[in-house]
């Protein structure tokens, strides 16, 4: 359809367009040809034109659909009474049509998006938990540099989250925000607090640790006799905890180079001991040997001088080496248990008290074994075998046990 139709040009170069049955003035060009005042105002149809076709084009495409209907509200109000020449209406009819494909393609993007905000909301409901699982750990066993990392890569993943998920509501982001930063600042406050009371209990070990040092060392300084109190300072060292740091080891040193001048010097002297030991064994296996003539039974009085005479010369000899303390110390109580034995015996033979006991049970017994034999006589006389048998078994253990007694106090 030609241009020519849809406006005019008058005398003074006023140009109008038809449109709906009716014309209106859309602006004046001066100074030109009519042909040229009525193409101006064509252009800008043109321009009209150009832009309902882009947006037929993005709704046909799908391109941009969230934007599309502020794209169309625009048009149609540029289309209310635009200063151009052209089917006007024919434009405002195209505009009008887009709008239930616009409307449509809304919705599916409006759908699309609450999938991507729900998405979205799981993501960093999932970031808060994470955060919220590192600041709860037990902080006695929390691994604080693996923590931190993994907190550093939450926080990071919640930014890009924000940067390239979908728009989340305000109202339904702060509240997990919040989550994520108290968990954040509970965090980072136990590992202060932890670090705190870690360097304060690093100085208490080090201190400890020093004392030990310095005990030890005044122990070397002591010579060889300081082996017991050395163990007993190293037993202290290992509860006494460990510090960081290269402290740790120069204390240590310190304290080993202690122990091994005690260890040393116990070497030292364990040399001139067992020389010493050495020739004490063999004046106790002569002293054993001297003695071992010790008889009790040819007279108790004597047996108990050279026994005491033994054993205090046994004293003054000395330790000898210790594989051969058993066997020497057998020896010696052999013969102190062959006296004391012999000394128990004449006790309770001699003892008053024990000779009248045993009087009184020689004589009970003697009693029962005469009441016995009477039965045994009555019993062989009624000729009753079960009495007979009776009494002799009774009989026979009653004159055992009397010679026991009269053994036992002879």
């Amino acid at each position: 359809m030609s241009a020519v139709k849809f406006g005019r040009v008058d005398e003074e170069n006023n140009v109008y367009v038809l449109e709906l049955g009716s014309e209106r003035k859309v602006g004046q060009y001066p100074n030109v040809t009519a042909e040229e005042a009525l193409a101006f105002f064509e252009r800008k149809y043109a321009d009209l034109e150009a832009s309902v076709r882009i947006l037929e084009q993005r709704v046909a495409t799908k391109v941009d659909a969230a934007n599309l209907p502020k794209q169309a509200e625009k048009l149609a109000k540029d289309l209310i009474e635009p200063n151009a020449v052209g089917d006007l209406n024919a434009l405002r009819n195209r505009v009008a049509a887009l709008k239930p494909k616009i409307d449509e393609l809304g919705a599916k993007k409006a759908e699309a998006n609450k999938e991507a905000v729900a998405a979205a909301l799981a993501k960093r409901i999932e970031l808060a938990v994470a955060a919220e699982t590192i600041a709860n750990q037990d902080v006695a066993k929390t691994q604080w540099k693996q923590s931190a990392e993994k907190f550093a890569k939450l926080f990071e993943e919640w930014q890009a989250a924000q940067k390239t998920g979908a728009k989340v509501p305000k109202s339904d982001a702060d509240p997990i925000w919040k989550r994520f930063s108290v968990a954040r600042t509970k965090f980072e406050s136990n590992k202060r607090v932890y670090f705190a009371s870690l360097d304060a209990n690093n100085k208490a070990v080090r201190a400890k640790k020093n004392e030990i040092v310095e005990q030890a060392e005044k122990l070397a300084a002591a010579g060889s006799d300081s082996i017991v109190e050395y163990r007993k300072l190293l037993d202290a060292w290992k509860t006494s905890g460990r510090t960081p740091g290269k402290s740790d080891d120069a204390l240590w040193a310190r304290f080993k180079a202690a122990g091994d001048t005690i260890y040393a010097a116990r070497q030292v002297t364990a040399v001139v001991e067992n020389g010493e030991q050495s020739e004490n064994l063999a004046k106790k296996l002569e002293l054993l040997k001297q003695y071992s003539a010790i008889d009790p039974t040819k007279g108790l009085d004597e047996a108990k001088r050279s026994l005491l005479e033994l054993q205090k010369k046994w004293e003054k000899i000395g330790r000898v080496p210790k594989d051969k303390l058993r066997e020497v110390e057998d020896k010696l109580k052999a013969i102190e248990s062959k006296v004391k034995t012999a000394e128990q015996d004449h006790w309770r033979k001699t003892d008053p008290a024990s000779i009248d006991r045993s009087n009184s049970v020689i004589n009970q017994l003697e009693e029962s074994i005469k009441k016995l034999e009477n039965e045994l006589a009555a019993a062989t006389a009624s000729k009753n075998d079960k009495k007979i048998k009776d009494a002799t078994e009774a009989l026979a253990a009653r004159k055992a046990w009397l010679d026991t007694v009269k053994a036992a106090a002879n």
